[in-house]
């Protein structure tokens, strides 16, 4: 049986993994998120995630499964990473503000002779927003390690979201029913009171 191991530090996205009932330990490497140019913004997201994989998966042993994911923000054609300090993160608040936008989760998992890659993406509605509100949401949440600049577990998402189209697990860092599937589809291993089908 598998041991499952979690590629990622975010806070989210352990406590997706813990919420479908899986144990798993946590292992990471620094990695450069960056891509080459030309690629569509779901083959960005899973490019990403396939390069957090790779620098993890020297380490992995043969009775070990790596789950690794990269989300990216797209918002007319452009890409919104994580926001650099405050004024980046007012920016790009102040153009998400009254428009839809896309999520895309690129995930991979990943044995020593086994791979599965997906990407899933969610649409994003966006309320106009007010200069103070998008203020008070950066001063209070800082939202510095979130792409796009937002979480849509905080306040912005109770206040800001008029409505979403597709996974909202997706948007929070990790598209839960698609990554249940692919897991279940290994030889994982599961805790003693874990639902058998």
């Amino acid at each position: 049986m598998k041991q499952l191991i979690l590629g990622s530090t975010s806070p989210r996205r352990k406590d997706l993994l813990e919420t479908l009932g899986f144990e798993f330990s946590i292992r990471t490497k620094e990695t450069d998120e960056s891509f080459p140019a030309g690629l569509t913004p779901n083959q960005i997201a899973e490019y990403v995630a396939k390069k957090k994989a790779l620098a993890l998966i020297t380490d992995l042993h043969s009775d070990e499964l790596l789950l690794c994911a990269d989300t990216i923000v797209v918002l007319e054609n452009d890409i919104l990473g994580k926001p650099i300090d405050r004024t980046d993160a007012l920016q790009m608040l102040s153009r998400l503000s009254g428009k839809t936008h896309e999520v895309i989760t690129g995930v991979i998992c990943q044995t020593v002779d086994r791979q599965e890659q997906f990407s899933v993406s969610t649409k994003v509605h966006f309320n106009q927003l007010t200069s103070h509100e998008i203020a008070y949401y950066v001063d209070n949440f800082k939202p510095f390690d979130k792409a796009g600049s937002y979480g849509i577990q905080d306040w912005i998402g109770c206040v800001a979201i008029e409505r979403i189209e597709g996974s909202y697990t997706n948007v929070v860092g990790l598209p839960t029913k698609e990554v249940y599937e692919c897991l279940l589809s290994f030889q994982l291993k599961r805790p003693e009171n874990f639902p058998t089908f």
